[in-house]
Order: structure tokens, then C-alpha cells, then sequence
């Protein structure tokens, strides 16, 4: 690993981390464009290590929203059961969608997510 890019995946974690303290989001809208554009990492590499980021992330984030009394672990609990089976489709899928498409579908969902923050 080239030491000059430390710094910048400090920086990606340090802002994915407080993304996802703030917004419960980070992982893919921080660190997966992050990877591909600062550091010129492969797409699918990309999408495999930002999941591995979030975990520690959230969880941290998770100790922190429980102390504060705002978690529900009702809904968590239940659309964690969902999130295991689609993180397992997802990621069985990911290495059958070519590049260009997984880029594409990628920058979709993350334009429908923002607009429908901004205007909902």
C-alpha cells in the first residue's frame, strides 16, 4: 500500500464515520464513490470494502443512539432479519453485474435516495 494514501482513507473513514453518525448512512454514499474516485479502486472491490467499513461504523454509532434512548429495537430487529437475507442475495449478485452496469445502478439509486430526501 503506498503511504500517500493513508491520509485519504483516513480522511474517508473519518467522514463516512461522522456521515453515519449523523444521517445513519455512509457506507455507500461516502465510501464506495470515495474508494473509486480518490483512491482508484476497483468498483466491486469498492462495494465489498465499504460493507466491511459499516459494520464497526454502525456499531459505534448504534452504542451511542441506544445511551441517547432513540433506538427502536423492535423495527431494528426486524428489518436487520431482512437486511441479512437481502445483504446475502446482494452480495452473491455482485460479482455476475459488469462494472459499468453496477456504476449506473449504483448512481441511480443514489440520485432517487437524494431526491426523495430533498422533496419528501
Amino acid at each position: 500500500m503506498k503511504n500517500f494514501l493513508k491520509p485519504k482513507m483516513l480522511a474517508i473513514g473519518l467522514i463516512a464515520g461522522i456521515v453515519n453518525g449523523l444521517f445513519g448512512s455512509g457506507g455507500g454514499t461516502i465510501v464506495v464513490p470515495a474508494m473509486v474516485f480518490l483512491l482508484g479502486m476497483d468498483e466491486h472491490k469498492s462495494h465489498a470494502t465499504a460493507i466491511s467499513i459499516i459494520l464497526p461504523i454502525s456499531i459505534i454509532s448504534t452504542l451511542i443512539y441506544f445511551k441517547n434512548g432513540i433506538l427502536d429495537f423492535k423495527v431494528a430487529g426486524i428489518v436487520t432479519i431482512g437486511g441479512i437475507i437481502g445483504g446475502y442475495i446482494g452480495a452473491k449478485l455482485l460479482n455476475r453485474i459488469p462494472r459499468k452496469i453496477l456504476r449506473k445502478m449504483f448512481g441511480t439509486f443514489m440520485i432517487i435516495a437524494a431526491i426523495r430526501m430533498v422533496f419528501k
